[in-house]
């Protein structure tokens, strides 16, 4: 099955700390000024998605494998495009999610070490489309893992290594190479207000283009 593309679909990624909550809602502030918006994550975003997302991101040691924690977030992310993403787009609203399919190319693929074949296939046989644009928030490792840890409360997979998390910014940066018309990569190292204004230019430049 061929990924159907979602012009008003737009993904947020990046690694841990790269501040994709902030941009999200800069772009939903953009969005609102004349078109619907409906704003989800990943993990989560349904009843069921959250419930896995607590057993995904819990510390306890009943942790799930890497072939588990690949197909619970797969299962997850179904029960999103199905639940939200899907009726969103259905009436014409536009979708900001932060994180998608590519997360799982990155964490599990590129983290866990997940052949990027199995990813695809589970991405054709139970997603079925993909963003018209995604803005990957680039940080370095360090960087970013100093902001999550600031915040406290770490998750199961926050607390990974920073080897880990460098295979993951490694595979996104990949990805992005990859697929050039759909990525825009921007980095997430400097203030807060430099990376939302690259983000917003980005936005506005898609849409013209969809014009």
């Amino acid at each position: 099955m061929t990924l159907r593309s979602e012009p008003r679909l737009v993904t947020l990624e990046g690694g841990e700390g790269a501040g994709k909550s902030t941009v999200l809602a800069a772009l939903r502030a953009e969005l609102e000024r004349d078109a619907r918006v409906t704003c989800t994550r990943e993990p989560g975003g349904t009843p069921l998605a959250e419930r896995i997302r607590s057993i995904l991101l819990d510390t306890t040691d009943d942790a799930p494998c890497a072939p588990s924690e690949l197909l619970l977030m797969f299962a997850s992310r179904a029960q999103l495009v199905c639940g939200v993403i899907a009726p969103a787009l259905e009436r014409g609203d536009w979708v900001l999610s932060d994180r998608f399919t590519d997360a799982s190319y990155a964490y599990q693929g590129g983290g866990r070490g997940h052949d990027a074949r199995a990813i695809e296939v589970l991405e054709h046989e139970f997603v079925g489309i993909e963003p018209g644009l995604t803005l990957l928030l680039d940080v370095p490792v360090e960087i970013g893992l100093a902001r999550a840890r600031g915040r406290g409360g770490m998750d199961r997979i926050e607390s990974e290594q920073a080897c880990f998390f460098e295979r993951v910014r490694a595979a996104y940066l990949a990805r992005a190479r990859a697929h050039p018309a759909r990525f825009v990569v921007i980095d997430a190292s400097r203030p807060a207000d430099a990376v939302g204004a690259d983000a917003l230019d980005a936005l506005r430049r898609y849409r013209a283009g969809l014009a």
